[in-house]
């Protein structure tokens, strides 16, 4: 009986670590190390959500379709339309809903609506994918990793300007600096699962099915 209570901790223990593989610990959002204030779209430099009856010079998804070249600029309209819906979402380690979710599970959710891309679903595994870029190349759909104190990792979304889209555990779904004193000390490192282009490519794709 022992040995299987003891099966039993084990597993759940090992199921947790492979459902989330992102987030920091409690402990490391405290007053010496405090994430920044919410971003909202309100922000100076962050457009509001698009409108559907927009004329194409107004609207860049009409524009694009029209132009058929797809500038990467959708890329950022995109991740800030999603950022709309997902706003205030509540941090749930192994949650995959608006009733909560974690980092990861946020990021694998925006790249498969959005972008049409599957990306895997732990932090260990994002960290993998694509191509390492150097953080001053950043652009609009690179994914951002940082490596706080404790067992798991942090992922979030680039969306340009020195700030990315994330699933806080302290805050919930937001927008925060990289240039946080926070951020900054435990920026870990960035990769790029596509290229600008042909993420605009398939969020047009997502659009047209």
């Amino acid at each position: 009986m022992i040995v299987t209570s003891t099966c039993r901790v084990l597993s759940v223990v090992v199921a947790l670590t492979v459902l989330s593989g992102c987030a920091a610990t409690p402990q490391d959002h405290g007053a010496n190390t405090t994430q920044d204030d919410y971003f909202s779209r309100k922000l100076p430099g962050l457009p509001g959500e698009w409108d559907p009856m927009m004329s194409h010079v107004d609207n860049p998804i009409l524009e694009a379709r029209r132009l058929g070249d797809p500038p990467p600029g959708l890329v950022r309209e995109a991740l800030l339309a999603q950022h709309d819906q997902w706003a205030g979402t509540p941090y749930r380690l192994g949650g995959t809903t608006r009733r909560g979710i974690d980092c990861s599970a946020l990021v694998q959710q925006i790249f498969s609506d959005t972008f049409l891309v599957d990306l895997p679903r732990t932090t260990g595994d994002q960290v993998l994918a694509g191509d390492q870029v150097a953080r001053e190349e950043l652009k609009p759909g690179d994914l951002v990793f940082f490596r706080p104190p404790g067992v798991y990792r942090h992922v979030g979304i680039y969306v340009g300007d020195g700030r990315f889209f994330h699933a806080s555990t302290s805050r919930g779904v937001m927008i925060s600096e990289l240039d946080n004193s926070y951020w900054q000390r435990y920026y870990w490192q960035a990769r790029r699962t596509l290229e600008p282009t042909t993420l605009a490519q398939r969020l047009l794709a997502s659009r047209e099915g």
